[in-house]
């Protein structure tokens, strides 16, 4: 019997998330089994309030499609909401009512968390359930990576590299600290290491949340690389602790907790700009590149484009071909050439976990990361996609 599918996009968005939506919508237009595909406009909210569009009719034409690859955000717009428990059942009464038979929910954590209680009773109500990935935090448990993180990790380097470019052309001692997202896990910030591709040196120094941040042991980090090169970048997660467990960042006033009791970080790298200021008495200054990281689509990885549209082609054939209450997620065949298979792992083991970066790709002295997470990274961000254009800007496809 033909059923009808609904996809929806939550949590932050990044520039890689529409290459995904692409993916699913492709392969639900193709298939026999799904009649129309409605859009859950502002994720689970959304669906609650029965706030759908027909994506047959967007998608009809196939060059929107081609166009939402390259569009960075999300194109079904988001939302950061706990699906209560006393929820679930509304849930399924909305999909009843559209004969909804197909679920498909491209997101992070918390979005993983919306799926597994969904698959408590997705059985019962005969869905489909089906989590979809994707985080530039490359945080989610069970996949050796997320869709988004390659392309944020080529636009960190490149960024680094041409701060580095900048800031140390003066012949006086200077310290440029460069914030990242990460709260609890630091594969973003590691990733500024890619910059030290074709003869660059920089970063000099590198903090994860995953190890304590010692101010003291930083300051005398932060002074020997002076001593040798003068001016020098440091990058930061804006994660980063103290040894209580304390964020450096909530020194600043603009700290609070978000809807789900996350800290709303940010102020970390202002925080250490004025420590080492008043320390060590020379130039500093602080960069947060904030929200650039997640849609800056014109610095897009061609390998992670192109993983993004496989895997979510591949959560529809997963749902048709029976398989429910999973995520999909990939697992690293080889480094070189990169080769990755895309499988369906239960969600019961993915939802409510994290996935830190591992001690083997941190250095000993925590103020660092090692050759392996190169080894792991460089793939990721490999190849370019070309950014359809008009009147000399980008061309984005925007929901009407």
């Amino acid at each position: 019997m033909i059923k009808n599918a609904v996809v929806g996009q939550s949590g932050g968005p990044t520039a890689a998330i529409n290459a995904t939506l692409a993916g699913v919508i492709e392969n639900c237009l193709k298939s026999q089994n799904i009649g129309t595909l409605y859009g859950a406009v502002h994720g689970i909210d959304g669906l609650l309030k029965e706030n759908l569009i027909n994506l047959n009719d967007i998608f009809e034409d196939k060059s929107n499609i081609e166009l939402l690859k390259v569009t960075p955000s999300s194109y079904l717009g988001s939302c950061r909401y706990r699906l209560k428990e006393e929820q679930i059942d509304d849930v399924f009464s909305v999909f009843k009512k559209y004969n909804i038979g197909y679920f498909f929910y491209i997101g992070g954590n918390d979005s993983m968390d919306t799926v597994a209680k969904l698959s408590q009773k997705a059985e019962e109500y005969g869905v489909k359930v089906i989590g979809v990935p994707k985080t530039i935090d490359n945080d989610l448990y069970g996949t050796d990576h997320c869709p988004g993180f390659g392309s944020a990790s080529k636009y960190i380097a490149t960024s680094v590299m041409e701060v580095t470019r900048d800031c140390t052309c003066y012949d006086l001692n200077s310290v440029t600290i460069i914030e990242i997202m990460g709260r609890n896990a630091g594969w973003l910030t590691a990733a500024s290491a890619l910059a030290r591709c074709n003869g660059n040196t920089t970063p000099d120094l590198i903090y994860l949340p995953e190890r304590p941040f010692i101010i003291d042991n930083f300051i005398n980090d932060v002074k020997k690389k002076i001593d040798e090169k003068h001016s020098i970048v440091v990058a930061i997660s804006e994660g980063i602790r103290d040894e209580k467990g304390n964020y450096i960042s909530e020194q600043s006033a603009a700290f609070k907790d978000d809807s789900f009791g996350h800290g709303q970080l940010g102020g970390a790298g202002k925080t250490l700009e004025e420590i080492i200021k008043n320390t060590l008495h020379c130039k500093a200054r602080s960069i947060e590149i904030n929200l650039l990281q997640r849609c800056a689509a014109h610095m897009l990885s061609a390998t992670d484009i192109n993983l993004s549209v496989d895997i979510g082609n591949a959560a529809v054939d997963a749902a048709t071909d029976g398989k429910s209450c999973v995520m999909m997620a990939y697992r690293h065949k080889s480094a070189a050439p990169f080769e990755t298979d895309i499988i369906a792992a239960p969600i019961a083991g993915i939802a409510n976990a994290e996935n830190k970066v591992p001690d083997e790709y941190i250095s000993k002295d925590g103020n660092d990361i090692t050759d392996k997470f190169i080894e792991y990274a460089k793939p990721l961000i490999q190849g370019e996609v070309a950014t359809p254009m008009s009147d000399g800007l980008p061309l984005h496809l925007i929901r009407k």
